[in-house]
């Protein structure tokens, strides 16, 4: 498997030169029945730089490869339908863990028995997705391995709570699925009901870090009510959250015309009588100018994080979760040409002044094809031995390409 890998790196050149137009490459249907087949190629060069810290990183500087390749059916029978993404993988164990000791190497909680590990785990072969569902006028039923998002704002997303997606992410087309059942109930035209359990694991010594059966002490409910108001959703939701209790709600609409606003948020009772209750929220505003410039700014309040920078926790950059309580996101993007696009974020934490730039291009090929070239700059007091002085100066400098084939 080594030796592949560090020969795919010649894959780009030749796509480059026979991308064709976004086709599905196998699509067939009739009256009832249809199914379609995709793919995704993602090719990606990484080059990290770490603090010079001997006792919390294994390595300073890390530079390698990785490969992804992705293969999607969606197939159909009447009101039946059925959702597969296969992924294969090579990610090299010091870009799991970015050359860090604090980091673990585990994926999303989801059952391990369909995930296979090779070459001492850099190599994967997942079922990201694989569920059915039945559609009916008024209700919507999907059970099995899919993503679950309910997120109303975008770079901090306290009520997205399985896989959510880093502030920072740019390339977000795929969010990882999660073992769950899904019914969605349409109460009238611009009202919906949803009721959702989703399965949690234990850790484990498995391909993928947890156990192949359900742990109850680790699932979750969750009932979602949503409703349309003049220009703007409103929703509700309730349930528990591996056994503690969750309210919460968001929304999201415009004001004048002109003013993206949106919200989310929640508050937190914890099982364990020795834990406190947490609140957590988060509100944005973004515009779109005519010009194709998109600013968007969030405040996130992050009521479960560290109140003094001595109390900080790695076990929550595990958790891919923030250490402090408050921070801020502003981020901008803009289409340079019809091809080239640019997104630019900044997020900055008030406890510790430290903060973290992500700058991406993208520019297209073809309809199938494109590549991105990427860096995060993070600002903030480097760690001294063990000893956390921000969160952000934990994080590497790094400049990465990223090549992206749909077929």
């Amino acid at each position: 498997m080594k030796s592949v890998a560090k020969h795919l790196w010649l894959a780009p050149l030749s796509l480059f030169v026979f991308a064709q137009p976004s086709y599905a490459f196998y699509t067939w249907q009739d009256d009832q029945r249809s199914v379609e087949l995709r793919g995704l190629f993602r090719e990606t060069g990484v080059m990290l730089s770490n603090p010079d810290n001997n006792q919390l990183y294994e390595r300073k500087n890390i530079s390698t490869m990785a490969q992804a390749a992705r293969l999607m059916l969606d197939a159909s029978q009447g009101r039946f339908s059925v959702e597969l993404h296969a992924e294969q993988n090579y990610v090299p164990l010091e870009l799991q863990t970015g050359g860090t000791r604090f980091t673990a190497l585990s994926g999303v909680e989801r059952s391990d028995l369909l995930d296979w590990s090779f070459d001492n785990k850099q190599a994967h072969l997942i079922f990201d997705r694989l569920n059915v569902q039945l559609s009916t006028e008024h209700l919507n039923i999907k059970l099995g391995r899919q993503p679950v998002n309910l997120a109303a704002t975008f770079y901090f997303t306290p009520n997205d709570f399985f896989a959510p997606f880093a502030a920072q992410t740019f390339f977000r087309t795929y969010k990882p699925g999660v073992d769950a059942a899904r019914a969605d109930i349409q109460l009238s035209e611009l009202s919906q009901l949803s009721l959702l359990a989703v399965l949690g694991y234990s850790s484990a010594a498995s391909n993928n870090g947890w156990s192949n059966t359900p742990d109850s002490a680790r699932n979750s409910y969750l009932v979602h009510a949503s409703t349309t108001l003049g220009n703007f959703d409103f929703a509700l939701l309730g349930g528990t959250l591996k056994k503690d209790v969750v309210l919460g709600g968001d929304f999201q609409g415009e004001l004048f015309d002109w003013l993206g606003v949106s919200g989310e948020g929640h508050v937190l009772r914890p099982d364990s009588t020795r834990l406190s209750r947490t609140i957590e929220f988060a509100l944005g505003l973004e515009h779109r100018f005519a010009n194709t410039l998109n600013i968007r700014f969030e405040q996130f309040y992050h009521g479960s994080g560290s109140a003094s920078v001595a109390t900080y926790n790695l076990v929550a950059l595990n958790n891919k979760s923030y250490l402090s309580k408050k921070y801020s996101a502003v981020g901008a993007s803009y289409e340079f040409t019809p091809l080239l696009n640019g997104d630019a974020t900044s997020i900055y934490n008030w406890l510790d002044h430290s903060a973290l730039i992500a700058l991406n291009l993208l520019y297209s090929f073809s309809n199938e094809s494109e590549i991105t070239l990427s860096g995060t700059l993070p600002t903030g007091s480097a760690p001294q031995g063990s000893s956390v002085q921000s969160e952000f100066g934990l994080y590497a400098d790094s400049i990465n390409f990223e090549y992206r084939m749909n077929f």
